[in-house]
C-alpha cells in the first residue's frame, strides 16, 4: 500500500495553508477556488483528519492541520529548492568565467575564442578583465584566470600556455636609426608596470651596459606601450606572441632580431586546486582547448 497522499492535493494544502485562503491558493496555482476546496477535502478524506477551519472569507488550519502544514512545507520547500539548484547548476555548468589581464586578452584570449565557439558552441564564455590582479577564488564567480607568473602557495594549478619571448620592437622608421643594441642610447624606451624588467634583462643577455634600463616612458599596461610604439614615441620590449599581427604586417619590426626567452615568467591558465570545487563542464572544455595552444 502507498502510504503518500495525493500529491496534487497536498499542494493545494500547502497553499491554502500558507496564504490562509482558498482564493489565494487557487490564483497562485491557476485553478478555481472550487478546485482547491475539492483537493482539500480529497486529503482530509484520505488522512481522516480535518485540516482546516472554514470561515466566511479565510480558513485557518486546525492544530492537527498546523503540524502536518509544518511538514510539508518543508518538504516542498526542499524540492523547490533541490529543483531550482538543479536548473542552476545546470546553467551554470555551462558557463565559463575566466578572469585575464588586459593585453593578454585583447590580443592573444580574444582572437583564438572564435575556434572555442565554433568547438563548443553550447558554452558561454564570459571574458572578465581588469589592471587590478584578481586575488581570490573562493569570493567570487570567476572560474579560472590567466596570470603572468606563477605565485607559490597560491592553491592554484598552473598550466604554462606560452613562451615570454621577448626583444625590442619599434616603428620601422625608428628601426632605421638602430643598427647595433648600443644606438637604444639615443631612443625612448617604454616600459610597462607588469613587467618591469623586461629591459633589464634583455640588456643583460644582449652585454650592453652603456643603456639605462630604467630610462623612459611608463604605461599601465603593456596594451598601452605597444600602441605607444605604434604611435612612434619609442623603443618597446615586445611579447612576440601579443603582437604577432604587427610583426607580420610590418607595423612593428625587432630592429635587432634578438629574442630571449624568460623561461617560467610567462603566461598561465590556472584553477583553483581545492577538491571540494567541482570544475564545471565548461571548464574543463577550456582547460583542454586553451591547452592546445600551449608551447613547451
Amino acid at each position: 500500500m502507498d502510504d503518500l497522499p495525493p500529491l496534487t492535493a497536498l499542494r493545494a494544502f500547502d497553499a491554502a495553508g500558507r496564504l490562509s485562503s482558498i482564493t489565494g491558493a487557487a490564483e497562485e496555482l491557476f485553478v478555481s477556488p472550487p478546485a482547491i476546496s475539492r483537493q482539500i477535502r480529497i486529503l482530509e478524506e484520505a488522512l481522516g483528519v480535518r485540516l482546516f477551519d472554514r470561515n466566511h472569507r479565510s480558513v485557518t488550519l486546525t492544530p492537527e492541520g498546523a503540524s502536518y502544514h509544518a511538514e510539508v512545507a518543508k518538504l516542498f520547500a526542499g524540492l523547490r529548492r533541490a529543483t531550482r539548484d538543479l536548473i542552476v547548476q545546470e546553467k551554470r555548468g555551462r558557463i565559463f568565467n575566466i578572469w585575464a589581464p588586459h593585453t593578454i586578452a585583447m590580443r592573444w584570449l580574444l582572437p583564438r575564442l572564435a575556434s572555442l565557439h565554433q568547438q563548443y558552441p553550447e558554452f558561454d564564455v564570459r571574458l572578465h578583465t581588469s589592471l587590478v590582479k584578481l586575488q581570490d577564488f573562493a569570493h567570487s564567480d570567476i572560474d579560472a584566470g590567466i596570470f603572468l607568473g606563477k605565485q607559490e602557495g597560491s592553491g592554484l594549478i598552473y598550466h604554462k600556455i606560452m613562451r615570454n619571448e621577448i626583444a625590442p620592437v619599434c616603428t620601422p622608421d625608428i628601426a632605421k636609426r638602430l643598427r647595433r643594441p648600443e644606438d637604444l642610447t639615443s631612443e625612448k624606451l617604454l616600459h610597462t608596470h607588469a613587467r618591469p624588467d623586461d629591459w633589464k634583462c634583455w640588456l643583460q643577455a644582449a652585454k650592453v651596459s652603456q643603456v639605462d634600463a630604467g630610462s623612459g616612458l611608463r604605461y599601465e599596461s603593456s596594451a598601452l606601450a605597444y600602441e605607444a610604439a605604434l604611435g612612434g614615441y619609442g623603443v618597446v620590449i615586445g611579447q612576440r606572441e601579443m603582437i604577432e599581427t604587427e610583426l607580420a604586417d610590418g607595423r612593428l619590426v625587432a630592429p635587432f632580431d634578438f629574442w630571449i626567452d624568460r623561461g617560467d615568467f610567462t603566461y598561465y591558465f590556472a584553477i583553483p586546486e581545492t577538491p571540494d570545487r567541482r570544475l564545471s563542464q565548461a571548464t574543463m572544455a577550456f582547460r583542454q582547448w586553451v591547452e592546445s595552444f600551449a608551447t613547451d
